[in-house]
């Protein structure tokens, strides 16, 4: 029965692969993976060598996994004493080399979740109850600790740490090696340590197709928030009244209301002007 089951699943010999495990039949394991019993593989998923998938975790179709990556550990939060928790992750996703990925704890909803075409370079960790939203990229050794959220198509730089219940908005760009420990806003450029907002995500904006009169709209809007001297409720209150009603208008305003840990500040110093001034 194992041999049959391995020679269909497309096993190398020395993975193991517990009985209960439920796997597409085109799934591929590589070299000395050990995958355990509550794990489900969807149809074309390939998984290298030396990985570990364990956990309740449910992976859609056409994931890659690569060589030593573990998917599905048990949260790092010292509260987490073994309880049932989940690991959803949907398709078309890329994990590279050594990336972490943990399933979620009790207190934040139980349930790490990771969408579609997400593209995760090497030695990244996602923490307990991380969600990632479609198309987001995190390159190399980027680490979020536990709650956190990152929205469609953000980009995530190498190196970059992202504290506890932090949000990262749409279409938003981290510079490489920054440290957030507020939310970043959608659509802009951060970098920094702290992070701060540069501006706009000009090139994202232009890649994911966002008209240019919704781009000055979003401009002026980042201005009202970060260079008008105007409290929060104030800005957003100009916001509304001057810059349309588009829905990433829309977005960018709900985003900030809904923000608990408050927004990153933008950069400082008569250097960085011409940025805003573009």
């Amino acid at each position: 029965m194992i041999f049959e089951f391995e020679e269909s699943m497309k096993l190398h010999p020395t993975a193991v692969v517990h009985p209960g495990a439920n796997l597409a039949e085109d799934v591929e394991v590589g070299p000395y993976s050990i995958i355990g019993a509550h794990v489900t593989l969807g149809n074309g998923c390939v998984v290298g060598a030396h990985c570990v998938l364990e956990g309740h975790t449910t992976i859609g179709e056409n994931n890659r996994i690569h060589t030593g990556a573990a998917i599905g550990g048990a949260p790092q939060d010292l509260r987490y004493q073994g309880q049932e928790t989940f690991l959803e992750i949907g398709n078309n996703n890329n994990f590279r080399e050594y990336v972490t990925v943990n399933i979620g704890t009790v207190e934040g909803g139980r349930t790490t979740r990771i969408g579609n075409h997400v593209h995760i370079m090497a030695y990244s960790h996602i923490a307990h109850n991380c969600e990632i939203h479609d198309g987001v990229i995190i390159a190399n050794g980027g680490t979020l600790g536990g709650h956190v959220e990152i929205g469609e198509k953000a980009i995530v730089g190498g190196l970059v740490g992202i504290h506890q219940f932090v949000r990262v908005g749409k279409l938003s760009i981290i510079g490489g090696c920054s440290k957030l420990v507020q939310d970043a806003i959608p659509f802009a450029t951060l970098d920094g340590h702290p992070a701060r907002v540069y501006g706009l995500n000009l090139l994202g904006l232009k890649r994911a197709g966002i008209p240019n009169d919704i781009q000055q709209h979003l401009k002026h809007a980042l201005q009202f928030l970060f260079r008008s001297g105007l409290s929060r409720d104030a800005a957003l209150e100009r916001i509304e009244r001057e810059c349309g009603e588009s829905p990433e208008v829309l977005h960018l305003m709900d985003f900030v209301r809904r923000s608990e840990r408050g927004i990153c500040t933008r950069v400082w110093g008569r250097e960085k002007e011409a940025l805003w001034n573009e």
